[in-house]
């Protein structure tokens, strides 16, 4: 299993590409965009969303998702309300019994599926499985040092996977806890841009803290809702990404968080790549017809749709009842 298909050539699909290519794979990277494959063909440097980084030699653009299709594995590298439409288009071109990874962290709306079963409903002969963890694109792709989860339902091709793609400086952990993996990359999404509020209102350190652990208390709470394992929910796709995501201004989520903090008024139009704003409302959802509590979850996606502004939310979550922690 050398030959890697790479599907989206943003700045994550660039990094995972030149990662696998680190690890000895040969990468076919797939864009739509004709000028931009056009552009990372002869400057060998995505500049558009990785600037400075130089591409693997071994790695080869392209417009032909069939080209991108006949590997001996492939990366779904797209924003999770748009992995269907990418599957759609694959699914004609993936051989029987190819891994199909997915890279975005989300549930998707209307349907309420993790991204493992948009796979397999569109790609029924594909396997698939899912890649999460704390991993900034910019660290990736310039070879720092990190560590992420690959999960799949057979142990064997998540342990084949994982070896794969894993080079010095790129671990993979391997997993067979699909699901508790799922929720820890679409929760802290959502729980990021709480925190980000919390940063941009200027609430301080301690107030961060609080949020983020009480936050963390509700991604548990879910996760054992779908008998998630304890080591996923705390190892690197559960805690190990709500701590990254949930300090860094590299995060989108938190980023985004940040600027409703300091804003007079909600806009989450242009926030395509923003996973938790379209996250937020399908995992509230998801928690209910679970019987989950989720208040931050429930205060983010509020706000977002306008419902209640940020200064609102804040109140509300400090006058909820006492109680014994959880």
């Amino acid at each position: 299993m050398n030959r890697i298909g790479v599907i989206g050539a943003g700045a994550w699909g660039t990094a995972l590409a030149n990662a696998a290519a680190k690890a000895g794979c040969e990468v076919t990277l797939h864009g739509r965009d004709p000028a931009l494959i056009e552009a990372i063909g002869k400057a060998r440097s995505n500049e558009k969303y990785l600037p400075g980084i130089r591409l693997e030699e071994n790695v080869t653009p392209t417009t032909d998702l069939a080209r991108a299709a006949d590997t001996d594995a492939i990366l779904l590298v797209t924003p999770t309300q748009s992995l269907r439409e990418t599957a759609t288009l694959l699914a004609p071109l993936v051989r029987a019994n190819t891994p199909a990874i997915a890279c975005s962290k989300g549930i998707e709306i209307g349907s309420k599926k993790f991204v493992t079963e948009v796979i397999a409903e569109v790609l029924p002969q594909a396997r698939p499985a899912i890649l999460s963890g704390p991993g900034f694109a910019e660290d990736v792709a310039a070879g720092l040092p990190t560590a992420v989860t690959l999960a799949a339902y057979e142990e064997a091709l998540a342990i084949e996977l994982a070896e794969t793609l894993s080079s010095q400086n790129f671990r993979l952990y391997h997993s067979t806890d699909v699901r508790g993996v799922e929720i820890g990359g679409a929760a802290k999404n959502v729980l990021a841009i709480a925190a980000g509020i919390v940063s941009g209102k200027k609430l301080g350190a301690s107030a961060q803290a609080a949020l983020t652990t009480r936050g963390f208390a509700e991604l548990l709470r879910l996760a054992r809702a779908f008998d998630a394992k304890t080591e996923t929910l705390t190892g690197l796709s559960g805690l190990g990404d709500v701590i990254l995501t949930c300090s860094s201004p590299q995060s989108r989520n938190y980023a985004f968080g940040v600027s409703l903090g300091g804003a007079a008024s909600v806009d989450v139009r242009g926030k395509k790549l923003t996973e938790g704003v379209y996250t937020a409302p399908v995992l509230v959802e998801t928690a209910r017809a679970k019987g989950v509590e989720m208040p931050i979850a429930e205060a983010v996606a509020a706000v977002l749709a306008g419902k209640i502004g940020v200064d609102a939310a804040i109140a509300s979550l400090l006058s909820r009842p006492l109680r014994q922690e959880d």
